[in-house]
């Protein structure tokens, strides 16, 4: 019989306990797909939602614009940079925008925000959050049409209402102070107060001929990816191009500073989590080999004077600990299978908790609880909790084989 063989059977011979530690390593499968799972859709979402909330994944601008920004610090040929960004494979969208800071005036107030110069054209709802918000009205029907579009916090504190006017007053690019008039074409809602009382959309030729730019020249270009997780690489791969030499490259995480480190931090505490969860699971398998070990010391001992080396001891015991992993794998696989599709497909509704929506940094979050899992997540988490078992029974078989057979053979 080999010790392969061997190794299983002798799993069998106290099948309450091994079907509890085996149950232990699948609860802990269901938790840390539950835990990696809930961060990976998270984290997804609210930095695709940041992005499309002006700035893109990453964002091409004028040298120190993100540090500094100023209607004076122009990115120009914007014509040619958009053919050349769309080339790039993991581009999902590009688009050309303007930001800036305004007064925004009616006849009974004036309030203080920001505005996004658009080209209705290039924008659409999967690219940017507040066409996919839009309650009343819609977007410009041209780059140079003289309708703006107001978060409804906005519109009601300056008590306006579809057509009607609005003054807008900001910089240009000398500095000289400037003004507009816009009718009110459409209100946004996405359910954040921060956003909905102080963002408002403007068609980019409008705002160009207002700021004094040429019709290639805009602030920023915004690049939204297919997967946010390739930002990193993607920027360093542009900032090495020789046609982005003396532009200003930068990922989600350097325009975003707020939401990147609030991530991090809810990142770190995940982890922590998952440790303990994992401790725990380490700590019932190290129990169940140990007192394995430990009953069957005479029998350990019969085995090795019959001819049985400590390696070979070693390695059945660490045979059944790796059965035993692969059992709780099987059995955490075939439990967590329905939670996942259940929670990736419809989730938990947390908007009675919530509200309607809630934001962080001034990015909103999703109120359903969701959980998302990448192929690299999966990985981590088999081959995490594979390598805890095998390490858990490493101790329990060490003991199997240090022991002497004559003292082994004296135990009753």
């Amino acid at each position: 019989m080999n010790l392969n063989t061997l190794a299983w059977r002798n799993l069998w011979r106290h099948k309450r306990r091994t079907l509890i530690t085996a149950s232990s390593i699948a609860f802990g499968v269901l938790l840390a797909v539950t835990f990696t799972g809930a961060g990976d859709y998270f984290y997804t979402r609210m930095i695709d939602a940041g992005a499309n909330m002006g700035m893109g994944h990453i964002t091409l601008a004028a040298p120190d614009f993100n540090r500094a920004p100023s209607s004076k610090k122009v990115l120009k040929d914007t014509d040619s940079l958009l053919a050349q960004v769309e080339q790039i494979p993991e581009v999902k969208d590009v688009m050309a925008r303007i930001q800036g800071q305004a007064m925004f005036a009616s006849a009974h107030k004036s309030i203080g925000g920001m505005f996004f110069g658009v080209d209705p054209e290039q924008e659409n709802p999967e690219s940017n959050l507040f066409i996919k918000a839009m309650i009343e009205g819609g977007m410009p029907k041209s780059a140079s049409d003289k309708t703006i579009v107001l978060g409804v916090d906005l519109a009601r504190k300056l008590k306006l209402t579809m057509g009607k006017k609005v003054v807008y007053t900001t910089t240009d690019i000398n500095g000289d102070i400037v003004s507009a008039i816009a009718r009110v074409g459409g209100l946004f809602q996405t359910g954040s107060n921060e956003i909905d009382s102080a963002v408002a959309l403007l068609p980019i030729q409008s705002v160009q001929q207002v700021l004094g730019y040429q019709q290639n020249e805009v602030s920023v270009l915004a690049v939204i990816l297919h997967d946010q997780r390739h930002s990193h690489q993607l920027r360093d791969r542009m900032q090495a191009m020789s046609q982005f030499a003396h532009i200003e490259v930068l990922n989600w995480q350097q325009t975003q500073p707020d939401l990147a480190g609030m991530i991090a931090v809810d990142k770190s505490s995940n982890y922590i989590s998952q440790l303990l969860i994992a401790l725990l699971v380490a700590a019932g398998i190290l129990n169940t080999m140990l007192m394995s070990v430990l009953e069957r010391k005479r029998e350990f001992g019969v085995m090795m004077a019959l001819g049985m080396s400590p390696r070979n001891l070693f390695l059945l015991v660490m045979l059944e600990s790796f059965w035993l992993a692969v059992l709780g794998l099987i059995i955490g696989t075939i439990v967590t299978i329905p939670w996942y599709l259940f929670m990736s497909q419809t989730g938990i509704d947390l908007s009675a908790a919530y509200g309607d929506g809630f934001s962080f940094g001034g990015v909103l979050l999703d109120t359903v609880f969701k959980i998302r899992l990448f192929k690299e997540s999966i990985i981590a988490i088999l081959v995490g909790l594979f390598t805890l078992a095998l390490c858990a029974g490493a101790y329990p078989a060490w003991r199997a084989g240090q022991t002497p057979p004559v003292e082994s053979l004296k135990t009753i």
